[in-house]
């Protein structure tokens, strides 16, 4: 960041006053840019024993599979944008939707948040960010061909819950060791 999005002046990037942490700060008004984490919200939504996939018409990961996901917008819940996000690239809605997973990924700067639901009527066809939409068993999902970990990660808890009959709350975290390997640690509520 170089410029003040609220008056234009030149930025720098300094530790304010009464803060821990290098913000970039106006020269001229003083008014503290702060940078935050992206949420991002999407669902596990299953239907008749299989998960439903978008393959991705967009980049990062263009062509690669993933559950139906993305950015939180201002002013909706996490629930409303997963829902949101799954007709948007899935044209599907579920209901009975709970909360499955919270995933942080410090390195990137991302927080997921996932819910399960049931994908009404088994519908699903792609929206504008996604070339094809399918449902998926365990056994079928192209888990080489899955986009993002997060996702195997998230898919993986999901089937090890389902095989028990039980489903739990999971938080985690997805960072990078200092070899930029990627640790995951992974608890239930």
């Amino acid at each position: 960041m170089k410029f003040c999005s609220h008056c234009g002046e030149q930025v720098e990037h300094k530790i304010p006053q009464g803060d821990n942490r290098h913000r970039y700060v106006c020269t001229a008004c003083d008014f503290i840019h702060y940078q935050n984490p992206r949420i991002i919200a999407g669902c596990i939504a299953e239907y008749d024993n299989k998960i439903l996939l978008c393959k991705r018409a967009i980049e990062p990961r263009h062509g690669l599979w993933t559950l139906p996901a993305g950015f939180m917008e201002n002013q909706e819940t996490t629930l409303e944008a997963a829902k949101r996000e799954t007709f948007e690239e899935a044209t599907a809605e579920i209901n009975n939707s709970q909360l499955f997973c919270t995933i942080s990924i410090p390195h990137i700067s991302q927080v997921y948040i996932m819910y399960r639901g049931e994908l009404i009527n088994g519908f699903s066809k792609p929206g504008t960010e996604s070339l094809e939409t399918d449902l998926y068993t365990e056994n079928n999902i192209p888990w080489d061909k899955l986009a993002f970990p997060v996702i195997s990660e998230t898919l993986r808890l999901f089937f090890n819950d389902k095989r028990e009959g039980e489903f739990q709350v999971y938080n985690g975290e997805m960072r990078c060791d200092e070899d930029q390997n990627l640790i995951t640690h992974i608890y239930s509520e």
